[in-house]
């Protein structure tokens, strides 16, 4: 059975243009996750808002998991807050597992983002949790917070994203996804 670990945003300081918190909004997430994750059969240990960065990734790294992700919400510099739009998936620049996730998720959100070209899947050597992280890694930033429509677009779908990183989790792992059973 893969193991995930979930690491919603420890960011409470990054505030949402439309009211609430970064952390908040990311923790909906992956609250929203579990039961895809659960009815899929992929377990997953997950950070919690009290931890540090360094918790999470240290966590992480004596959870003997198969996969790392990260579930974040991105911001514009300050000279062009509120301009960027659309979600962008990061994965460390020599992995390419983290590559490989990265693509899918980014494919997958281009089926629920309103402006499926403004998707992307990018790597960086500069993330923490993708550069310290022992299992393979991606850092997806769903959308910009500090854009009205994104901001918006995340809180409007929190439900359609939590399927989506499920599902993406799911093909990765090379496993069926399945829908949790409602009551």
């Amino acid at each position: 059975m893969p193991r995930v670990y979930l690491s919603p945003s420890l960011q409470e300081f990054n505030p949402f243009v439309n009211g609430g918190t970064e952390e908040g909004v990311m923790n909906l997430i992956a609250d929203a996750m579990e039961p895809y994750l659960t009815a899929s059969g992929i377990e997953f240990v997950r950070n919690s808002p009290e931890m540090s960065l360094g918790e999470a990734i240290a966590q992480s790294n004596n959870s003997n998991v198969d996969f790392h992700l990260a579930i974040h919400s991105n911001a514009s510099p300050e000279s062009i807050a509120g301009q960027r739009q659309g979600p962008v998936v990061y994965y460390y620049g020599t992995s390419q597992p983290g590559r490989e996730m990265a693509d899918i998720i980014a494919e997958n959100f281009e089926d629920i983002y309103p402006d499926p070209s403004l998707v992307q899947s990018m790597p960086t050597v500069t993330l923490r949790e993708l550069r310290r992280t022992n299992a393979p890694s991606a850092l997806v930033e769903v959308a910009y917070h500090d854009n009205l429509e994104d901001a918006n677009w995340i809180k409007n779908n929190v439900q359609p994203i939590a399927r989506e990183l499920s599902r993406s989790l799911a093909e990765y792992f090379g496993i069926p996804f399945v829908e949790p059973v409602t009551e």
